[in-house]
């Protein structure tokens, strides 16, 4: 499945055939790339921003590794990523990183008679079924879990992603912290050797194989789940009791963030606490270089941010992400004000 991209372009200067000064055009048509996990937001974003500015984004879905290749490259104004770069990667390559958003990573199936939220699941076992070990969804592990749901003999098809991929990240990252032998076996990371399964392209890939797959389970980002109408699991907490993914579950986990204290910003979400935190949540993280040899490129990818922090909190929760919290806007603002510089050294925000 091809990777979607996001194309909004400076409000009917194409559609006109006007010529745009070479150095307009760059400053507004902001180019961006990565995860798939934002993709829905960022869309609703643009859209919006596009409106109420005239400016425009080109945004690639085509995952975390990818965007973080492409950042690397200096062939994007910006780099999307789940997975967040360590300190010492993002002093390695020049960079920052700031949360853009955050939301869950949910499990979702494809059985016949069970619908959305029938099925509940816990981490150990989710990794058992990744790792090959539970191949049956009447299995006697799964049964137990789910006394009243009527679970077929049916074979599991797994689904995972083929790409480089946060998503993967977030999902291998939560797997290896409740399962030693998952993290044993597979480990975590943007892209892993699978035990078994199929690969699917990006979230839309991993939905279209759920939906089109009699048996099938994959994990998707949840407005990836919703827009595709596929059946979810409930999932297993830490505290032994089982949530629903939805924007409740995903601020209930993002709560005990503590941003001002990740270095880096550094900061994964997975397992925390609390009886209503959903287990697969993570941040997504836009990346930028420090020295920005295209300062007007640089200012717009922060006028749209800065926006989208400004205005875009309801569209996110129209589609259960979790917008960034006020006191965190403004540390990242602070980052923004002390670390990008134009290649003279003065400050570009």
């Amino acid at each position: 499945m091809k990777s979607r991209a996001l194309n909004i372009f400076l409000s009917g200067a194409l559609s006109l055939g006007l010529a745009l000064p070479a150095a307009q055009a760059l400053a507004a048509d902001i180019t961006g790339a990565g995860a798939t996990f934002p993709y829905p937001i960022y869309a609703k974003w643009a859209d919006a921003y596009k409106k109420a500015t005239g400016n425009g984004l080109n945004y690639q879905s085509i995952g975390s590794g990818g965007g973080i290749k492409q950042i690397t490259a200096k062939t994007v104004d910006f780099g999307a990523s789940d997975m967040p770069m360590k300190p010492e990667e993002l002093d390695r390559y020049g960079l920052i990183q700031f949360p853009a958003i955050m939301g869950g990573v949910v499990p979702v199936f494809n059985v016949k008679g069970v619908g959305p939220g029938q099925i509940r699941i816990t981490g150990p076992l989710l990794a058992d079924i990744y790792l090959g070990k539970v191949r049956m969804w009447n299995d006697p592990a799964l049964v137990a879990l789910n006394k009243g749901v009527n679970l077929p003999g049916q074979a599991i098809s797994v689904v995972h992603r083929s790409d480089g991929s946060g998503t993967t990240f977030l999902f291998t990252n939560y797997l290896s912290k409740v399962s030693p032998q998952f993290k044993s076996a597979v480990g975590e990371g943007t892209s892993v050797k699978w035990a078994t399964g199929v690969g699917g392209k990006g979230n839309e890939g991993v939905a279209a194989y759920v939906a089109r797959i009699d048996g099938a389970i994959g994990y998707v980002e949840y407005a990836f789940a919703k827009q595709n109408k596929l059946s979810y699991a409930l999932m297993g907490t830490r505290d032994g009791n089982y949530v629903t993914p939805d924007d409740t579950a995903f601020k209930a986990a993002a709560a005990n963030a503590d941003w001002a204290k990740a270095p880096g910003m550094y900061l994964i979400l997975t397992d925390q606490p609390g009886k209503t935190s959903w287990p697969i949540t993570g941040a997504s993280f836009i990346l930028l270089h420090k020295t920005q040899e295209k300062p007007a490129n640089a200012k717009e990818v922060l006028k749209f941010f800065e926006w989208s922090f400004k205005n875009g909190a309801s569209m996110a929760q129209a589609l259960d992400y979790v917008p960034i919290p006020d006191p965190v806007v403004k540390l990242i603002q602070a980052q923004w004000k002390s670390s990008l510089r134009d290649p003279s050294g003065k400050p570009i925000y």
